[in-house]
């Protein structure tokens, strides 16, 4: 198992699914174990695991799933600080 480390994730990094497909870019850790998402269309921010990501390879953010099923997983309210 890779593990990546929060470091490793800056702002406006894309975020790129299992299939390959940008689903969105990174605003910014938030802690050591959340990523916070830019808004998206609705100005909504999203919130997604840094246990998803499975390597940073070429500037890019690269999760274990398929966007579709990231979106509907994702939490938009963000972790309890």
């Amino acid at each position: 198992m890779n593990m990546v480390k929060a470091s490793e994730i800056k702002p406006d990094m894309p975020v790129v699914c299992s299939l390959d497909g940008e689903f969105a870019k990174v605003d910014h850790m938030q802690g050591d174990t959340t990523i916070k998402l830019m808004k998206d269309e609705h100005g909504q921010h999203h919130f997604i695991p840094l246990s998803w990501v499975t390597s940073i390879e070429n500037g890019q953010v690269k999760v274990d799933r398929p966007g579709d099923e990231a979106m509907k997983q994702w939490d938009m309210n963000g972790p309890v600080l």
